[in-house]
């Protein structure tokens, strides 16, 4: 009877394998990362006879380095587009965005004045009448037009 007992069958089950197993993130893109541990296995593994040519090992080490830049500026390119500053020259701009109509069945362009803008959760959100628009969806910023109103309108 106390052979049926067994931690295996308590979930949840934290043997070593199992802990690994939940904790591998398959690597979908090559990172600075996985760059830099490309570079040090070569490295490793050389042939001690025939070593990298120093101009090689550069080569790679420069690249490795305009690798780290330009994720950097990504990174620099992305907060600026989320800029509070940026956004709230939104406020009193006429902007569009697709989004399902009512009854969810096609996609339709809307439009309408911005009020306010939101920043919740890390995203920023324009405000037209009761719609709360990510800015990332926005396809169109103008000057409102003489007969525009703060109500989000369906367009044509």
């Amino acid at each position: 009877m106390a052979d049926n007992i067994s931690t295996k069958n308590i979930w949840p089950y934290y043997s070593s394998q199992n802990v690994q197993t939940a904790a591998r993130k398959p690597v979908t893109e090559l990172g600075k990362d996985q760059f830099l541990q490309i570079l040090v296995t070569q490295l490793r593994n050389q042939d001690p006879m025939q070593p990298m040519q120093d101009k090689e090992f550069i080569a790679q080490m420069a690249q490795f380095s305009s690798l780290e830049q330009m994720m950097s500026m990504s990174k620099e390119v992305t907060s600026l587009r989320q800029s509070a500053g940026m956004a709230t020259g939104l406020i009193g701009k006429e902007i569009s965005w697709l989004a399902q109509n009512e009854t969810k069945t096609e996609v339709v362009e809307y439009f309408g004045t911005v009020s306010s803008v939101i920043w919740k959760d890390g995203v920023q959100y324009a405000k037209v009448g009761e719609a709360t628009v990510p800015i990332d969806e926005v396809i169109s910023i103008s000057e409102p037009t003489e007969d525009s109103d703060t109500e989000v309108a369906e367009g044509e």
